[in-house]
């Protein structure tokens, strides 16, 4: 007796419930990833046991890498582009629409006040190899007189955030006070540190984050 041919049929899978997963995966972790900020330098935080948060807008950072050379940089590029135009202005600086398109793109801005233009003048992708050596001059010696770079960067920012909020009302205005924060390496001389410091206790900036790396406590 002939043996009976089992007619061999396709299987076939439906895929939309994996994909409409897969999907749904992306766009979670796209909305909750923090992307990594290419800054001037690279800075090795200390750790710490505090899960204290740095809040997330308002916020100019002050960077210090190891050998004490400090940058600037606020967290939205539109702010980033107002206090690089307040800072000009009041240096008697005088910024194309062009260069203030650069400073918006930058995250970090460390070169001394007579270097700015000539900064913004780069490609965005030259900006931190030309700067990188440089960094904002912290004069210990200025810091008594409120007149050393750090501080007029600080008040610069300070300027744009109450122009940026003037319209809004007074709980607007406390929610989005500007916020300082200083993140230095873990190499940083403590002088250099220290003359951060002083320069916004000069200019009665008392209140700021210093960020460190998460750090469990050893048991």
């Amino acid at each position: 007796m002939g043996k009976v041919k089992i007619k061999k049929q396709s299987i076939w899978i439906d895929m939309t419930p994996m994909s409409d997963v897969m999907v749904l995966l992306l766009t979670f972790f796209m909305l909750t990833s923090t992307f990594i900020k290419n800054e001037a330098v690279k800075v090795n935080t200390p750790g710490a046991v505090s899960e204290e948060k740095v809040p997330e807008g308002d916020v100019l950072t002050i960077l210090v890498e190891k050998g004490g050379k400090v940058f600037v940089g606020m967290d939205k590029p539109a702010d980033m582009r107002g206090m690089v135009e307040k800072f000009a202005q009041r240096e008697g600086i005088n910024l194309s629409g062009e260069q203030l398109a650069i400073a918006q793109a930058a995250t970090n801005i460390g070169v001394p006040a007579n270097k700015l233009k000539e900064l913004l003048s780069l490609e965005e992708n030259a900006l931190n190899n030309y700067q990188k050596e440089m960094g904002i001059p912290v004069d210990s010696a200025k810091i008594e007189t409120k007149d050393n770079e750090l501080q007029k960067w600080v008040d610069a920012a300070k300027a744009w955030n109450k122009e940026k909020y003037q319209d809004k009302t007074d709980e607007e205005k406390k929610e989005g006070r500007m916020k300082i924060a200083i993140k230095a390496d873990s190499d940083t001389p403590y002088s250099d540190v220290k003359n951060v410091m002083a320069s916004l206790q000069r200019i009665k900036q008392n209140r700021y984050f210093l960020i460190t790396s998460y750090k469990k406590v050893e048991e």
